[in-house]
């Protein structure tokens, strides 16, 4: 497995953008020097105490490249990560960040792009917006929070749309908050109204996502892209496979009631790891022989049956056996 890219950046500027949101500008220790290019829908791993590594969607235009962006929700349910960025990070701390990754890229030829954002989900979504604004292309947004006070990023919403309307472009932008509504957002209704060719965007919390599939279910599957921040299901922990890592010569056996990522530790084998939930994809590892009992959610249908690839962090083994290029 390589070894990622990492970088030693400042927190330059520390922003309160939301109800629980806060904002992040890192940028290079030394003046006049260039971040490594992003495209759209990349995000990048922070590397925080305690050994806590946390993946965050790029939110700035792709192109700039004397600073990165970030948004960070407190999470309630945090395990460390939101927690200690709201309470401990301080402008002008350095933090070791890994370069971009990209699992949520963006269609910039679509005749039309069409985003369904919910909270936080906006991050992503934000910087894909900035790309067709820049290409001059149409796009719609349909952005979803509880009420206004959870609402990140409007005013450079509104700008945006703003902006594609005074050039004659599609720049549609629906706030929906369902307190002042009274009812969540139409995911069927939006859906069916949408010209054939669209490219539809979905990123946000479970429910949003489970509703936009079910709206979307008909649609061919490569105009029909999300992206999760938390997993569906429970990582793998039937064990009672054995795993061959083929680089490294070695033998072992996945007991019962561990994961293969827990083993692979135990034994001191070098993986990459982050969200240990399936959605980040740094745990990614090439299969040469074996079945995989994939449970992330990187992976889609074609490449979870083609059992070339898998996240360790939370996939297991259908096979009695797994050869790994590790």
């Amino acid at each position: 497995m390589s070894t990622p890219t990492l970088l030693t950046l400042r927190v330059r500027a520390l922003t309160w953008e939301a109800e629980g949101i806060l904002g992040i500008e890192l940028v290079p220790l030394q003046p006049n020097t260039l971040l490594p290019d992003f495209e759209a829908g990349a995000h990048i791993d922070l590397h925080l105490p305690d050994g806590l590594v946390r993946s965050y969607s790029l939110l700035n235009a792709p192109g700039e490249r004397q600073r990165w962006c970030i948004a960070v929700n407190r999470d309630a349910a945090s395990r460390g990560g939101s927690r200690w960025i709201h309470e401990q990070l301080r402008c002008g701390q350095t933090l070791t960040v890994g370069a971009p990754r990209n699992h949520f890229p963006l269609n910039e030829a679509a005749p039309l792009s069409v985003f369904i954002a919910g909270g936080i989900g906006i991050t992503p979504i934000l910087g894909m917006i900035r790309r067709l604004e820049a290409l001059g292309q149409p796009w719609r947004l349909h952005y979803a929070c509880r009420d206004r006070a959870h609402a990140a990023y409007v005013a450079e919403l509104q700008a945006l749309s703003e902006a594609a309307q005074a050039a004659g472009r599609d720049g549609t932008l629906d706030l929906h908050f369902d307190a002042e509504r009274g009812r969540v957002l139409d995911l069927p209704g939006l859906v069916a109204a949408l010209p054939p060719a669209s490219h539809l965007y979905a990123c946000g919390p479970k429910g949003l996502l489970a509703a936009y599939e079910a709206a979307t279910a008909a649609w061919p599957r490569e105009q029909v892209h999300l992206e999760y921040f938390a997993a569906q299901e429970a990582a793998a922990t039937e064990g009672g496979y054995q795993v061959e890592l083929q680089r490294s010569a070695r033998s072992l056996q996945v007991r019962p009631g561990e994961t293969l990522l827990d083993r692979l530790l135990a034994e001191g084998v070098d993986v990459l790891y982050s969200c240990r939930e399936g959605v980040c994809g740094t745990c990614e590892v090439r299969v040469l022989e074996g079945e995989p009992d994939h449970r992330d959610l990187v992976l889609g249908a074609a490449e979870r049956a083609a059992n070339t690839r898998m996240m360790v962090c939370c996939s297991g083994a259908r096979s009695a056996r797994l050869v790994l290029d590790l």
